[in-house]
């Protein structure tokens, strides 16, 4: 849409949701104030490219939290498909549910893509960093799995600067 505004951007509030999610509780933004939030979205549960992020999350994850930031992946796969990828990776954070969209609308992730020559919508992999008072302050789209996480561990750490 012509002159359309942004949900999000770079320095601003980033508007609240909430999300069904694996552990149990929904997770609802506004809640987490106090601690920086990495979400970051992702295609599809248990494919390889959103495995390895997955992982190379959950691997620096102790780094995050001693940092005071909080992972959160998001797909618009059902709780009990993240609730399977979720325990078969040993992943230490929650997975967010957006099957009707609303939170990749939010951050402008639906995007076209081609699918063995067929045009259809989906996710584009993309992270965001939300600051502990809920800006914006990072994103990072068409995300490429490789080095992806180290980048945005540093650019939280650049926060604590």
């Amino acid at each position: 849409m012509a002159g359309k505004t942004p949900p999000i951007a770079i320095g601003k509030p980033v508007p609240d949701f909430e999300a069904a999610a694996t552990g149990g509780k929904p997770v609802r933004l506004s809640a987490l104030r106090g601690k920086n939030v990495v979400l970051y979205f992702y295609p599809k549960d248990d494919t390889p490219g959103c495995t390895l992020e997955g992982r190379d999350f959950r691997d620096h994850h102790d780094q995050f939290r001693k940092l005071k930031t909080v992972i959160l992946g998001v797909s618009r796969d059902d709780l009990g498909s993240h609730d399977k990828f979720k325990g078969g990776q040993c992943f230490p954070f929650e997975l967010l549910s957006d099957p009707d969209e609303k939170i990749c609308r939010l951050f402008d992730v639906i995007k076209e893509k081609n699918m063995y020559g067929k045009k259809v919508m989906g996710v584009e992999r993309s992270t965001f960093l939300i600051d502990d008072e809920g800006r914006l302050r990072r994103e990072w789209r068409k995300v490429r799995v490789a080095g992806h996480v180290a980048e945005v561990l540093a650019a939280v750490k650049a926060l604590q600067d």
